[in-house]
């Protein structure tokens, strides 16, 4: 059994294909303003539109400067190559040169709405660290899997598709998301009881490998997370954090969503 850990809390907010210009500046200084004191305590940090991810850098960099206090950028995605002619994409490279920190791989809107596999997954996941990005790995089952008790078979092969392309070394530097598909932008939240026992799977199924980065890896949940369920998920042992969808939209919600690590 892996012990509780003293894990710094993450909360990231992936705004996906929302966003003026007007509205992201807007939506960046509300959410500096009210977490201003929260950042010495907790992580956080926001995932714009590749568009947006210049003008979020600039605003960032206007501001105290990097470091421990400081919200954090995140991508939405990227793409396996560093350069060449792939129409539409971003590499790695590109994204760290906008101080990106972190970016989401395998979200299950990837995964069904642009048939990534397992495999392509893995490799997004060795791009980013190979730019010293922190990827936040996304797993989760459907509903269908849930409901044929596949749930446990699901998630742990997409981490291990990832650790087998990866090295089990290499999630040291990673986050994982476990996002159950059947709960995200529908309204319906896993139970923080169902939430703790996937987190735990995947924690155990870790200490199998390397004990060290079970205990120290971040598992957020993600899936429909909001101001009224976020204190009661994450207070459970293994849930250190949210992967927050629309609730991030808003400055005040995903505030009241950062405060409720307390």
């Amino acid at each position: 059994m892996v012990e509780e850990n003293m894990r710094r809390k993450l909360i990231v907010g992936n705004w996906k294909m929302h966003g003026s210009t007007d509205q992201i500046s807007q939506l960046l200084e509300e959410i500096e303003s009210g977490s201003e004191q929260l950042l010495e305590d907790i992580e956080i940090c926001v995932c714009p539109t590749y568009l947006h991810l210049g003008l979020a850098f600039d605003l960032l960099a206007s501001k105290s400067g990097a470091g421990r206090g400081q919200i954090k950028l995140g991508a939405q995605n990227v793409h396996v190559e560093p350069a060449g002619a792939f129409t539409g994409e971003v590499s790695a490279q590109m994204l760290a040169e906008y101080g990106v920190s972190y970016v989401i791989v395998g979200h299950s809107e990837r995964r069904q709405f642009f048939a990534e596999s397992d495999q392509f997954i893995a490799e997004k996941f060795r791009a980013a660290q190979a730019c010293r990005l922190t990827p936040i790995l996304c797993v989760g089952e459907s509903l269908d899997q849930r409901q044929d008790n596949e749930t446990e078979r699901v998630v742990l092969n997409q981490l291990d598709a990832v650790i087998a392309a990866a090295g089990i070394a290499a999630m040291k530097e990673a986050v994982i998301a476990y996002e159950p598909v059947w709960a995200i932008g529908t309204g319906e939240t896993a139970t923080p009881a169902q939430a703790q026992q996937v987190h735990r799977t995947l924690r155990e199924h870790l200490d199998r490998l390397d004990s060290v980065i079970a205990k120290a890896i971040r598992i957020i949940y993600g899936g429909s997370v909001n101001a009224a369920n976020a204190k009661e998920l994450f207070s459970q042992p293994d849930v250190d954090g949210g992967l927050v969808g629309g609730a991030s939209l808003e400055a005040e919600e995903f505030i009241s969503i950062c405060k409720s690590t307390d």
